[in-house]
């Protein structure tokens, strides 16, 4: 039975039951084949830009007899996926930034997909209001720590949805309203750091300048997200 981290076990956890599943930037294909043997999923076509990573989830997909059901593609983000194959999309460990452009010259083909499995690795908040902006409705969040590192993943689906505050677009409103507890610890941890470089900035005569703006407004805003926690 192929063993895959807790993270991405979570990450796995949002995608439908039955579904065929399209992976962008699969790597070693580890999340669609545990998928397929606990049989949590009908197919799946597993994609990524470089042959190294396909190459190695070619074996562990062969390792396990899974040829008829996993399908892979060298494809730049979903350059290679037609529209009308995949009902839910996962696109998980790569930048915030590559993610948007992913989804951006794709739109033709995500049109097609009902759910959308998202775990961007940086500049979540811009995720966020490229998706709100661009006809996409956030319908979960999860939010995980693994070996000292703090994850989030987002499920989404297409729709209208309302305008987010900032607090909202920076933490997220589902871990906000759920007072999830790792979110929680995430935001005692920025406060502490934050705090610092204020105190800092501050003895350093930098108050006032951009940097000290930035700072302090951020902190504001996690006073803000920690109400949700009294």
């Amino acid at each position: 039975m192929l063993k895959i981290s807790d993270r991405l076990i979570q990450v796995a956890g949002l995608v439908p039951e039955g579904a065929r599943l399209a992976d962008v930037g699969t790597d070693h294909g580890y999340v669609p084949i545990w998928l397929l043997t606990q049989g949590r999923i009908s197919s799946a076509i597993a994609m990524d830009v470089n042959k190294g990573p396909l190459l190695r989830a070619r074996e562990n997909r062969d390792k396990y007899g899974l040829q008829e059901v996993m399908e892979l593609r060298l494809s730049d983000g979903l350059e290679k996926l037609r529209p009308g194959e995949a009902d839910a999309l996962l696109i998980a460990g790569m930048g915030g930034p590559l993610m948007i452009r992913i989804l951006e010259a794709g739109r033709q083909t995500t049109e097609g997909i009902a759910t959308l499995i998202l775990q961007p690795q940086s500049e979540i908040p811009s995720v966020r209001r490229y998706l709100i902006g661009n006809g996409f409705c956030i319908d979960d969040e999860i939010m995980m720590k693994d070996e000292g590192k703090y994850y989030m993943a987002m499920k989404v689906s297409h729709g209208r949805s309302e305008e987010w505050s900032e607090t909202e677009y920076l933490f997220g409103r589902f871990l906000l309203n759920q007072k999830h507890p790792v979110l929680k610890e995430f935001l005692m941890k920025e406060n502490r750091i934050y705090s610092e470089i204020e105190k800092k900035l501050t003895e350093s005569g930098q108050a006032g300048s951009s940097r000290y703006d930035e700072v302090t407004a951020y902190l504001r805003e996690l006073g803000l997200a920690m109400t949700y926690y009294r």
